[in-house]
């Protein structure tokens, strides 16, 4: 079922990287090979290329058939995977199942059967009670960080797709931790195990942890106050609780501190819209839960800030992770409370932040997000959108930023100083000879 190796390369270079580094090649051997693949390696150093390429060597592209399947805790994650199969250049198929949007959606994209399916759980389980997904022809499963996957409670429906799945010949799981045993019921066989994970997430020159103590048990004013000190760079603030993301954020919104908040109770269309907010600058501060610990790919997040403690160090690990990422550096500041201590696997001599007195609101972000109610579903691209708001917005290229296009609808990034003037010009126009509604994404 090998393709040609210079495929592989042409694909490489697609993905704009010079070369795979040490784990992804021997992952990619190994998948190559006999018997089922345990990897571990760090947060961010390219799992998910490693056994998409190793998927990929083994499709046969004589077979119209669904021939991988990938098992994600998050709808996020899967996304993200779709995302980088399809940039990957290949002719093969994926379709993505998961929670938060319509079912009926997916379906009619199991219709014709994908080489590849990525999901969650509970949606991959609700296709293949249905009939949605003929898993006969499946022989490859990826179970992308299966220690999220079990941690959050879903081993039922794991054990259930896995069960129905007569025809496994290579199965890969992944995590960036060797804390979870692997379940009996996944059936693994001459087992590889590649460990690349890392003394140390993160080198210490790279990601500097420093701590910050607040006299008012509360800590949501010395936030603030860190905030305005940290200025406008890109920052995470994690919460314990859903209920504490949303006070937080509507705390900082009080005092002039443009943000967002994300966490796992939230609408699909409102968690994407939070998240691409985020990502083009439109906002510098998300409050999340541990939902953002994992499986986002957001570039260029300055600092992690830890206002609840996390209830273990593999948390702690992952959500440093999401700053100091490829080659950039990053902070983590830990906030306490006067009777709060240091969790035991963090230094104690760590850096103390000092607050200087006098402290101003950071500079508002020179970027809006517009939501657009139009997407893939609609044969509307990103070509499209720049078109349309050059064309009849009158916006030049450098007043366009990131652009990201759902199913049903598309989020671009415009320079703020120029969102009413563009409203105003396009109020009547027509994407693709069609009326659609255009506004700042709530």
């Amino acid at each position: 079922m090998n393709q040609e190796v210079s495929f592989t390369d042409q694909i490489i270079k697609n993905l704009g990287i010079n070369s795979l580094n040490e784990m992804q090649v021997a992952a990619l051997k190994s998948i190559e090979s006999k018997g089922d693949i345990q990897l571990l390696s760090n947060t961010g150093s390219g799992k998910t290329i490693a056994f998409l390429l190793g998927i990929i060597t083994r499709i046969d592209t004589s077979i119209l058939a669904t021939q991988a399947l990938i098992i994600v805790p998050t709808r996020e994650l899967a996304q993200q995977i779709e995302l980088v199969f399809k940039k990957m250049g290949t002719t093969n198929k994926i379709t993505s199942c998961y929670g938060g949007h319509k079912r009926e959606t997916e379906e009619n994209n199991l219709i014709e059967a994908p080489t590849v399916i990525v999901g969650t759980s509970g949606r991959l389980r609700d296709h293949i009670n249905r009939g949605n997904i003929n898993t006969s022809s499946i022989h490859t499963l990826v179970i992308d960080e299966y220690d999220k996957i079990l941690e959050l409670g879903f081993a039922e429906e794991l054990e259930f797709i896995v069960a129905a799945l007569p025809n496994i010949e290579k199965r890969i799981l992944t995590s960036a931790t060797s804390a979870q045993e692997i379940p009996h019921f996944i059936g693994i066989k001459d087992l590889q195990y590649l460990n690349f994970l890392l003394e140390e997430e993160l080198p210490v020159e790279k990601l500097a942890i420093q701590k910050i103590v607040s006299i008012n048990p509360d800590k949501v004013d010395t936030l603030f106050q860190l905030i305005c000190y940290l200025g406008d760079k890109s920052t995470i603030i994690f919460c314990n609780h859903r209920e504490s993301v949303e006070r937080v954020s509507t705390h900082l919104a009080g005092k002039g501190i443009i943000n967002e908040f994300y966490h796992g109770a939230m609408e699909q269309q409102e968690r994407d819209s939070a998240l691409c907010k985020f990502r083009n600058g439109s906002v510098n501060v998300l409050v999340t839960t541990d939902l953002a610990s994992r499986g986002l790919d957001i570039a260029n997040i300055r600092y992690v800030i830890h206002y609840h403690l996390p209830h273990s160090e593999d948390i702690f690990t992952h959500r440093n992770g999401r700053t100091a990422r490829m080659d950039a550096t990053g902070t983590v500041i830990i906030l306490l409370s006067e009777k709060e201590t240091l969790p035991e696997y963090v230094d104690e001599n760590i850096d103390t932040v000092s607050l200087p007195t006098n402290l101003s609101i950071p500079d508002k972000p020179k970027w809006t997000t517009l939501f657009i109610a139009a997407g893939k579903k609609d044969k509307v691209n990103k070509i499209d959108i720049v078109g349309f708001l050059s064309a009849k917005g009158e916006l030049k290229k450098e007043d366009i930023g990131l652009i990201e296009v759902k199913d049903f609808f598309s989020f671009v990034a415009v320079r703020k100083n120029k969102v009413s003037q563009t409203l105003q010009l396009i109020r009547d126009e027509k994407i693709k000879n069609k009326k659609v509604k255009i506004e700042v994404a709530k």
